[in-house]
């Protein structure tokens, strides 16, 4: 068996890439988070999503619970896969969960900075640490199999709103994460207005839209006083630039778009 191993710091969007990279390098089975998906079906294991606790859910991702660890290997040996991509926040991590399922050391390891963008890692970590949103790469009808066993054994209501869908895999909100961003207005404003005190060509700023619903948008409308034969186009650019370096710096996010409107234009 291959051992392939994806990794990377929580919230960079492994799950997300899962599905494929392991279609792109004819890998057929995935442990994630303490589940075994073979062919886009869970197959053994429960995800440390679901557990109530960070320190849970570690022991679970990492399968340190013998019977968990056991069943997963069973699996595996009834399944044989020939290519296996393990996910994990570190080698270290991945070092644990091979050790505890019995599998080859030789691990092809992965670093999810080189086949994700940077600019679409801070927007997953930013869904993460805001939205505490997880994913798991597996379609939504195999996860509420697994949510109707534990419904059966625990007797707790778990289907709610705290769920939704993207493509083929599912989106979960874990009982120990959660939170939202919030700026005020005020502190928005003065930054852009700070930054667009360095352009001379800047008049002033009519008007800014934030948006925090899905990932962090900025609109942000101005008014231009500027000497005739202006490049436009690079002036508004630049500023693009500048606000989105600024946004990373004060509030430690990585907008996923900053529209520009030019709102009253005079030429000089």
């Amino acid at each position: 068996m291959e051992i392939y191993a994806l990794y990377g710091t929580s919230g960079t969007g492994k799950s997300t890439s899962a599905l494929e990279l392991a279609h792109r390098m004819n890998i057929d089975a995935i442990i994630d988070d303490g589940i075994l998906i073979y062919q886009g079906r869970k197959v053994a294991g429960t995800s440390a999503k679901y557990e109530k606790t960070k320190i849970q859910a570690v022991k679970r991702a990492i399968f340190h619970y013998k019977e968990h660890a056991e069943e997963v290997r069973r699996s595996l040996g009834e399944i044989q896969p020939s290519r296996l991509l393990v996910l994990g926040t570190s080698q270290r991590m991945i070092g644990r969960i091979v050790e505890a399922l019995h599998l080859p050391f030789q691990v092809d390891f992965i670093p999810i900075e080189s086949i994700k963008p940077p600019q679409e890692i801070e927007a997953a970590r930013y869904v993460r640490e805001t939205m505490g949103k997880h994913t798991i790469p597996i379609p939504r009808v195999e996860v509420e199999k697994d949510f109707l066993q534990r419904l059966i054994s625990s007797a707790q209501q778990i289907f709610s709103s705290k769920k939704e869908v993207i493509g083929e895999t599912t989106v979960v909100h874990p009982p120990f994460s959660g939170g939202r961003i919030m700026i005020h207005p005020q502190v928005l404003r003065k930054i852009v207005e700070a930054t667009c005190d360095q352009f001379d060509e800047v008049h002033h700023v009519v008007k800014i839209v934030s948006s925090f619903e899905d990932l962090p948008r900025f609109q942000v409308s101005i008014a231009l006083q500027l000497p005739y034969m202006t490049n436009i186009p690079a002036l508004i650019h630049a500023l693009q630039s500048t606000l989105y370096k600024e946004a990373q710096y004060c509030l430690n996010i990585a907008p996923a778009s900053i529209d520009i409107v030019v709102s009253s234009l005079e030429l000089s």
